[in-house]
This record gives structure tokens, sequence and C-alpha cells, in this order.
């Protein structure tokens, strides 16, 4: 397994991502704007745009993209998120991470894997502690956050989306 920053070289497996989500009907956190973009390459453009201060639009924040692969057939299982900082939405709701497994790679332990592995990367950005969000009664992301160091400190109403979410807090060492 491995944990990459998105490029055109993996353009079919982002594509094929994509359309598995797309065909189920899935929601797709932790991938930006990818559900809406067709052309893979305006994505790419987009992450690469985002991961600035300088090029990220004000009422957005800066964020590094990730994807999981699976190196043995170079399948993406998942797709991960930093928030290098909070804005006022984030801060309440959203948390530093955002992420999502394939729905045919579930229940295999990925998102668990993923999250570990992207805690170092927080380390890097000066993050010592990151908050974490999931939609109430989702256990698969419930159970991957404690898993990985997830205290839980409240549950939220988010008036947007008409749903409540837990609030985890991870600290790094």
């Amino acid at each position: 397994m491995k944990l990459v920053e998105p490029t055109m070289e993996y353009e079919r497996q982002i594509q094929a991502y994509r359309r598995e989500f797309i065909a189920c009907g899935d929601s797709m956190c932790g991938c930006g704007s990818l559900k809406k973009m067709e052309r893979i390459q305006d994505w790419i453009d987009e992450v690469e745009f985002l991961k600035k201060p300088v090029t990220t639009p004000s009422k957005w924040v800066p964020g590094t993209q990730y994807i999981y692969m699976r190196e043995t057939d170079d399948k993406i299982v998942g797709m991960i998120q930093i928030r290098h900082y909070f804005n006022d939405f984030l801060e309440k709701f959203g948390g530093h991470i955002g992420y999502s497994v394939a729905p045919s790679e579930r229940r295999k332990g990925y998102a668990t894997q993923m999250l570990q592995l992207i805690l170092p990367k927080c380390k890097e950005l000066g993050l010592n502690k990151i908050l974490i969000t999931c939609i109430q009664g989702n256990e698969g992301s419930r159970r991957t956050i404690l898993k990985n160091g997830g205290v839980f400190e409240s549950t939220v109403y988010e008036p947007n989306e008409s749903i409540y979410l837990e609030r985890y807090w991870i600290d790094i060492p």
C-alpha cells in the first residue's frame, strides 16, 4: 500500500475510483470536487492550486490531497485530504481530515491504515493535534478514528446538511 499525491500518472485509477462512487450514489469525502469533474486533469490542477495559501480562494483553506493505492493491482482504495488549518466551517464541522474508501474496498481496514499513515504528514505541517469528524451512526468511520487514538469531544448539528457530526481529537506524538 502507498499513500501518494495524485498526478496524471494515476488518471485511469482516479477515474475508476470516481466512477465507482457515482455508480453507487455515495458521497466522496476527502476528494475535493472530484465528483463534479469529468476531466481528471481539471481535478489535479485544482488539487495543486489548493495546496498553496496564495492560490487558495479566500473562503477555503489550503489542503493536501492523497490517494491510497494498493500496489499489487494499482487500484486506488481510498482518498484522504489534510486541511492545513481551519476556517469557521471546518472548525465546527469538517476538521483537519476528510477521507473515503471505495465502496468495494470497505471493511478491510484500509481507512484505519490510511488515517494512521497521514498522521506523520499532519505533523510535518505543524499540526500536533487534529480534529476529525464523522456522521453520527457511521460506525466504520467512528471505529477508524478510535483505532487511531481519537478522543470524543462532542456531537454537533450541521444545519446545511441536516446531520449530526461526532467530533474527535487525535494527538500526534
